[in-house]
């Protein structure tokens, strides 16, 4: 970790690092923000990546907006939905027997929309109780192992697009882990940046000379081009998206079964969320969680997804990539994060850009992912050591324990029916749901939010 002094007023750096430093952060979404709908039309539904490239501009600047453009997050595509849209893709029975693909994602998308109302139900309950006595219930014994569970429940992503080219994935952290030690200047506070372009570049160098990389995604894995173009070659440089051009095929339609397999997964996103807005308060060393306040950040994300999930994109998220980017480049203003959701607002526009990226080598992502998951565990364990959690103190090692071994156990989540609907809590939210619980009922809860904040402990929301 570098010792120079955060900036708060990017201002200071002249525009034009402003704006490097935007495209950034831009960089550092992109790949996990595109891999959703890539991922969901695997399912057979038709998720337009112009869309939520769109949404997920459109999501942070009205974050923002909610924030009082205080809280440096961006927000961008969920994975935590994967699971529902699969199962709304699988449905074949009663109306959607004889459903065409375009229709089910409508109809995921609905209960989506219900999903994202629940923050704002949430964010309701914290505004008239208070956060004080919301947050009793998630202390950094809680929210410090799920920080931590949000960079290792990635870290199997990062290795397995990692393994596809070794050497570039590790020439893309060699840049970024020299530039961030031993750069001087704008050098020191850009590496993912540069790690991903200066990457690339070698990337397209290889390929030309003919290099290979292995494609794990049959039953054997094949060597394949390092690079693939053609998508980029057959793309239109400005295209609109689908919900402009197709309306009435776009907007989401509601169903109680769909509903049913979406909403209860707003469990596991608002207590991501949460970890999130910890992870982000320990980076910037300001308490977002009460000033602007949970409720603030929860109707931010909550309404950018239910409106989203409106016109045909996905559920959106805080994303842990940009709280990374926080870490190493230790630049904190918010319109930093503000130019990266207008870069893919202009973005969303340009079928063609969206190809480019895209042919990017899995395993520059898997480099950068290192990297970027990897702090994001790590700002979990500072949150526990800078709270000063006591570990000699079993109810605290117990409650710790069982969301640990809860986040890493149930790898395939845990799925049960209600009402003749199956529903998947995913590993992070059994982990959640299971921390929480314990924190309540076992004896010796001494934790106050707020309380004793000692000045300059970045992480402090109280003392035990």
């Amino acid at each position: 970790m570098n010792n120079q002094e955060p900036i708060r007023d990017a201002r200071a750096l002249g525009m034009p690092k402003m704006l490097v430093l935007g495209l950034q952060h831009m960089f550092a979404m992109f790949g996990a923000t595109v891999l959703v709908p890539i991922l969901v039309n695997t399912y057979g539904l038709p998720l337009s990546i112009q869309t939520t490239l769109f949404f997920a501009g459109i999501g942070t600047l009205f974050f923002h907006v909610c924030t009082r453009l205080r809280v440096p997050a961006f927000l961008g595509s969920s994975f935590a939905f994967l699971g529902g849209f699969e199962a709304v893709s699988k449905l074949d029975s009663g109306k959607y027997a004889a459903m065409e693909a375009g229709e089910k994602l409508q109809y995921a998308c609905g209960g989506i929309v219900v999903a994202g109302l629940l923050y704002v139900v949430l964010a309701a309950i914290i505004k008239l109780v208070g956060v004080h006595k919301v947050m009793r219930f998630l202390p950094p014994v809680v929210t410090g192992p799920i920080i931590i569970l949000i960079g290792l429940n990635l870290a199997p992503s990062a290795v397995n697009n990692a393994k596809t080219c070794w050497w570039l994935a590790l020439a893309a952290m060699a840049i970024i882990i020299a530039a961030n030690i031993w750069g001087k200047g704008m050098v020191k506070i850009i590496p993912i940046l540069l790690g991903v372009v200066g990457s690339y570049l070698i990337a397209v160098i290889a390929n030309a000379l003919g290099a290979q990389a292995w494609d794990f995604s049959g039953a054997e894995p094949a060597k394949v081009a390092l690079m693939n173009f053609t998508t980029v070659a057959d793309s239109q440089i400005l295209g609109l998206q689908p919900f402009f051009t197709d309306f009435g095929g776009s907007i989401a339609k509601f169903d109680l079964t769909s509903i049913l397999v979406m909403a209860p997964i707003a469990i596991a996103a608002m207590m991501e969320h949460i970890g999130d807005m910890s992870a982000i308060s320990a980076t910037v060393g300001e308490n977002f969680i009460e000033d602007p306040g949970l409720h603030r950040t929860l109707i931010g994300d909550g309404v950018a997804t239910s409106l989203s999930a409106l016109f045909g994109g996905p559920a959106n998220t805080t994303y842990g990539e940009n709280t990374g980017v926080l870490v190493l480049s230790r630049v904190y203003d918010p319109k930093v994060i503000r130019l990266a959701a207008v870069y893919a607002l202009v973005l969303s526009f340009s079928p063609m850009f969206a190809a480019v990226v895209n042919s990017m080598p899995a395993a520059i992502v898997g480099g950068v992912s290192f990297i970027l998951y990897g702090m994001i565990s790590a700002i979990g364990v500072r949150n526990v050591v800078e709270n000063r959690v006591d570990f000699t103190n079993s109810r605290n090692l117990i409650i710790a324990a069982v969301i640990l071994v809860c986040g890493l156990g149930f790898t395939g989540g845990l799925t049960f029916e209600v009402l003749g609907t199956s529903i998947t809590l995913t590993s992070l939210a059994i982990a959640a749901i299971a921390g929480i619980a314990l924190n309540a009922v076992l004896p010796g809860k001494d934790y106050q939010f707020g309380s004793d904040v000692t000045q300059g402990r970045s992480a402090d929301f109280g003392r035990y």
